[in-house]
């Protein structure tokens, strides 16, 4: 039986690849909202961040999800991406 391929995708902070179920994923939607999207599959364009409190402070610092995603990321998104780990 074929073994099934998991996805790799990196994390814009830290540069390592991860499996696409260990990240959370930002996205810009066409109509330039910014979503979580939990299930992987939304249109726009997305970021990928690991699930790590750290990792989520430093890309709030570093701005680095507003320069990939071309809009203001609003704080609200990243005390959102902190409760989720945190569950």
């Amino acid at each position: 039986m074929k073994t099934k391929k998991i996805p790799m995708r990196s994390c814009v902070v830290t540069k390592e690849k991860y499996p696409k179920k260990e990240l959370l994923r930002i996205v810009r939607t066409p109509e330039e909202k910014i979503i979580i999207d939990e299930t992987g599959k939304s249109n726009g364009r997305g970021a990928y961040l690991k699930k790590d409190k750290e990792v989520i402070e430093k890309a709030r610092k570093s701005k680095i999800l507003n320069k990939i995603l071309g809009v203001e990321i609003p704080d609200n998104i990243y005390e959102d991406l902190i409760k989720i780990i945190n569950n």
